[in-house]
């Protein structure tokens, strides 16, 4: 049996996780609304889509001056349905760091920070139908202009394209 009068009374105080590291502390604490976890043994921060631009620039300035990929996950199931993720290389750091931003709707575009999002986002259209805001050039990529749907939706129909294949020879 336990005294609970020698428990001391503590308030729950809900505490933001932030890394150790002063690289990505600096990144993280003028968002608030940014949180940080670690996946596979990268850093991941997970941010509003109304805080992506800005927090790109910081990135962009704390070090982080490749952008590797930007692509989508569809979670049809889940509000909001789709994850943006944003890779990040820093090479003078010699590390990686991945972004999530949450959206059902508009993001971003990034192409002012990193103009080599440019083919990534609209990728990331194309396929998903992602809209990235103030973006150059959001147009269809990899599929035909008058391609209606978007291929890696999970509710996209999954169809057939008829296939002719030329008469093939008897092999003896």
């Amino acid at each position: 049996m336990t005294d609970q009068s020698q428990t001391p009374a503590v308030a729950a105080e809900e505490t933001r996780l932030l890394p150790s590291d002063e690289i990505l502390k600096g990144l993280i604490e003028p968002f608030a609304d940014a949180s940080w976890a670690t996946s596979a043994g990268q850093d991941v921060i997970t941010l509003p889509a109304d805080q992506l631009r800005a927090f790109g620039e910081s990135a962009l300035q704390g070090g982080f001056e490749l952008l590797s990929d930007v692509t989508a996950v569809d979670w049809l199931s889940r509000q909001p349905r789709f994850d943006v993720v944003v890779n990040l290389v820093s090479l003078q750091h010699r590390r990686r760091l991945r972004i999530i931003v949450q959206t059902d709707s508009d993001i971003p575009s990034l192409v002012t920070v990193w103009p080599g999002a440019n083919y990534a986002e609209r990728e990331a259209f194309d396929m998903f139908g992602i809209n990235f805001v103030d973006h150059p050039d959001l147009t269809r990529i990899l599929m035909p202009d008058e391609w209606e749907g978007y291929p890696l939706r999970k509710d996209f129909a999954v169809g057939s394209v008829p296939v002719q294949f030329k008469a093939s020879h008897k092999v003896r």
